[in-house]
């Protein structure tokens, strides 16, 4: 068993976004192909009202292609950790051999789960941007996640210049403002008065809160617009249903009481699902609606974590990284 730490991980990835580009798009790709296995995710909550907004989620998954890999996500989100300084989410990820089925590797999972999500954002932009460009993002939400998608926005949108924050408490938007002058000096910097200011600002809109139940609407996004729903709860159901739809997997992001599960049930079926993302990165140029809206909802599909984490697990074997304990398993 090979046990890596977090900084192991980070050392692996940090300044890689191209290959974890790549990783999240041949995974999309493979799944588009049905090359994957995919059982739906395991959430657990807490019957105490204090709990109401925490969950623990377990994702198993199998991925095929050109390196096959089997195992197990366990991921927390409590938000009233950011009120103690502590992140909201935490996660470890267990990587299986497909020849014993023994688990051969166990990895902080909390940056693979943070940067496959944002990578998985950042080829929704270009994929779904005319011309696959875009001059500005509003970050509705400023924590952990926004801060990674802004890193891989910078990577895959070389046409960025202007970010947009938003988020309910002033001091925590100023400070995300503070890194980011740190890390992407050339960006430019402002802050959103409402809500409505900051979905209008930009024509890209990341939406990465800890909202429970739906309390925004599209309405002030520009036309053409792209609204990168990584929260999956923040929109209403008629924004939904008003919008062109894309998400990673039809079935498992009508879970949940996300906002595509409350426009199902609203609907009584799944037909303002445009296309999954898979589909849409085997074809070539963008696609691009001018006229509408795009909503793309990806439910975080453990295919990612595991095709980042078997990356992290060959290089850091390669380099000698980790602790190796030859006994875990007897």
């Amino acid at each position: 068993m090979l046990i890596l730490g977090r900084k192991d991980v980070e050392s692996v990835l940090d300044g890689r976004e191209d290959l974890v580009l790549d990783l999240v798009r041949d995974a999309y790709l493979v799944h588009a192909d049905g090359g994957t296995a995919l059982p739906h995710s395991i959430f657990l909550r807490f019957p105490e009202p204090e709990h109401e907004r925490d969950r623990i989620i377990g994702l198993p998954a199998y991925l095929g292609g050109r390196q096959p890999v089997a195992g197990f996500k366990w991921v927390s989100s409590f938000p009233g950790n950011i009120a103690s300084g502590l992140e909201r989410a935490s996660a470890v990820i267990v990587l299986n051999s497909l020849a014993t089925g023994r688990a051969e590797a166990l990895l902080d999972g909390t940056v693979v789960s943070a940067r496959r999500t944002a990578a998985s954002a950042a080829l929704a932009a270009r994929k779904l941007t005319a011309d696959g460009t875009a001059s500005g993002v509003t970050l509705f939400g400023c924590g952990a996640i926004n801060f990674e998608v802004l890193r891989f926005l910078v990577a895959a949108l070389p046409e960025l210049r202007a970010v947009t924050l938003f988020d309910l408490d002033p001091a925590r938007a100023e400070a995300f403002a503070e890194r980011i002058a740190a890390s992407w000096p050339a960006l430019t910097v402002d802050r959103a008065a409402d809500q409505d200011a900051a979905m209008a600002a930009q024509p890209v809109v990341s939406l990465a809160t800890t909202a429970a139940r739906p309390h925004l609407t599209t309405d002030a996004v520009r036309p053409g617009g792209v609204v990168l729903h990584l929260s999956l709860r923040d929109l209403t159901a008629e924004s939904v249903l008003a919008a062109r739809n894309v998400v990673d997997d039809t079935d498992h992001v009508s879970r949940e009481a996300t906002s595509i599960h409350l426009a199902e049930q609203r609907t009584g079926d799944r037909a303002f699902v445009h296309a999954e993302i898979g589909e849409l990165l085997r074809e070539p140029g963008r696609s691009v609606d001018p006229d509408r809206v795009t909503v793309y909802s990806p439910f975080g599909l453990g295919i990612l974590d595991l095709a980042l984490a078997e990356a992290v697990r060959a290089e850091a074997a390669r380099a000698g990284l980790g602790t190796a304990v030859s006994d875990f398993q007897g």
